[in-house]
């Protein structure tokens, strides 16, 4: 993809506003949620929160948790805590076991006393057994009491700790605004031809529906095939993954019933009331990263058969909930679609190959590659920390520009018209992120074998190949030709188009 650099504007708040704070429920206490004995156990990386609290406190105010920001600090105080207790547990259990053992000989010397083997003179071992006795229930009661309330610390730090998002990488901005990198233009006007349906959705389901018809519906199918054939070409697995999945597992995954904007994101199936309390409560997916990253939950990996590279098509649901504008017009923010998606695994060791770096710049290679082949204009940003969901520790976007954002844009007033006019005309088409151990810890995936003699966490990377109506309505826009009235097809896309070159009456 030949694209320019740029330094970044403040292209996304441009006109002053403030991103919201978030209010995610995934600092509810663990027992609020129900988790079968099948369920993988997450693993916090307790150690190096508290080893670097200022650290997480700061990356919770840079990614919009502010609300997390004294987490690590109450991790260090509880850890102590239950170092403390665990030192002051020593005495007690020691004395315990000294006053079991004069015990057990008291009772065999009170036992020959009563058999008449005893000097008469000497005192009965029976005096100061009862004493004893208290003593060492005492200390047992006491053991117990502390026991529990390490118990309870160790679980309240677990709970903080799997509250918190991942750290942000060194090339993520902090902040708000993204750091644009690349940008590449091309010229071309679009318009919607006889390929889409509304009306007929706004009967059957509602806004935020829609129907493909016609070529419409053929080229969706184009889409996904070319999608899945660059992934393929490039050594990745076909998968063809479900798109319900248990609540807890993409909970694990890092998508919250809310998102950064305390908005709803996942639809839960509902359930009747006799299961709600016995049957873990299952949810529609947003992306097939969650059951992609599922196939591997609850399991060991075999470092031999690591990088894990997976594609997978799938419908997605998004709630999409929030205020309607140029970008929710159309195809470009729906509540159903057909989507492509790429996630991999790989190893976390030093000198692994290939590392999450090395696969998160595969993805980025196959994305530039498939949407170069689109001739779709694009530019790339690196974002921001307050842009990234809970697991990413970096993510990289690619937006396509949509033409017929800047003829609805050009009546705005902000403070900057001439920016603002051409920031509203790029939409996101993809995403790539790297999640580091965030989602293998909490689905309990670990690596095996490959000289370490411990097992270990993997990292895991996932990115878009390709969103369906966001490249399908760009593709519309910017392979308009005015002057035949068609949309000129993508050579690479023809051959699943029956070899059509253009949609239209040409």
């Amino acid at each position: 993809m030949a694209l320019t650099s740029y330094v970044c504007f403040n292209c996304r708040h441009s006109n002053g506003l403030k991103a919201s704070l978030r209010n995610f429920s995934s600092a509810r206490r663990n027992r609020d949620i129900l988790r079968p004995a099948t369920a993988p156990k997450p693993t916090p990386d307790v150690k190096h929160i508290r080893q670097n609290a200022d650290l997480y406190a700061q990356n919770c105010i840079d990614r919009n948790y502010a609300g997390h920001a004294g987490y690590p600090s109450k991790i260090q105080q509880l850890s102590e805590e239950a170092r403390q207790l665990d030192h002051d547990l020593k005495t007690p259990r020691s004395r315990i076991k000294q006053l079991e053992k004069t015990i057990a000989k008291l009772h065999i010397a009170t036992r020959q006393d009563a058999d008449g083997n005893t000097n008469e003179k000497s005192p009965s071992p029976s005096e100061g057994l009862a004493e004893l006795k208290s003593e060492a229930q005492r200390l047992k009661d006491d053991s117990q009491s502390m026991t529990e309330r390490k118990a309870t610390c160790t679980e309240e730090i677990n709970r903080l700790a799997l509250a918190l998002p991942n750290l942000s990488s060194q090339f993520t901005p902090i902040g708000h605004d993204p750091t644009l990198l690349q940008a590449r233009s091309h010229v071309a006007i679009g318009t919607e031809l006889n390929l889409l349906d509304f009306a007929s959705s706004a009967t059957t389901t509602g806004w935020g529906w829609y129907f493909l018809i016609n070529e419409g519906a053929m080229l969706e199918q184009a889409l996904v095939q070319y999608a899945l054939s660059t992934a393929r070409r490039r050594g990745w697995k076909t998968v063809a993954p479900p798109s319900i999945v248990y609540s807890y597992i993409a909970e694990a995954c890092g998508f919250q019933p809310r998102d950064q904007h305390n908005e709803q994101q996942i639809w839960s199936i509902e359930q009747n009331e006799r299961d709600k309390n016995t049957k873990p409560q299952r949810s529609l997916t947003g992306t097939a990263e969650i059951p992609l990253a599922a196939m591997y939950a609850g399991r060991d990996i075999n470092a031999s058969e690591l990088p894990i590279k997976l594609v997978g098509a799938s419908r997605c649901y998004r709630a999409e909930a929030g205020s309607r504008g140029v970008d929710t017009k159309g195809l470009y923010r729906v509540h159903e679609f057909t989507k492509v998606e790429l996630f991999g695994w790989t190893d976390n060791v030093d000198g692994a190959v290939p590392s999450s770096d090395d696969m998160f710049n595969e993805l980025l290679e196959m994305q530039t590659e498939i949407l170069t082949a689109l001739h779709l204009p694009c530019r790339v940003l690196e974002m921001p920390s307050g842009d990234l969901g809970a697991s990413a520790t970096r993510k990289r976007d690619i937006e396509a520009l949509f033409p017929s954002r800047l003829r609805a844009s050009s009546t705005a007033t902000p403070v900057d018209p001439e920016i603002h006019h051409l920031e509203s005309a790029w939409g996101e088409v993809t995403s790539a992120s790297i999640c580091t151990d965030y989602q293998s810890r909490r689905l309990a995936a670990r690596v095996r074998g490959g000289g370490a003699k411990e097992s270990r966490f993997p990292h895991t990377v996932n990115g878009t190949a390709m969103a369906v109506p966001r490249v399908l309505a760009a593709i519309l826009e910017n392979g308009w030709d005015a002057e035949r009235g068609v949309v000129v097809i993508p050579e690479v896309l023809r051959p699943w188009m029956d070899g059509m070159e253009v949609i239209g009456r040409s």
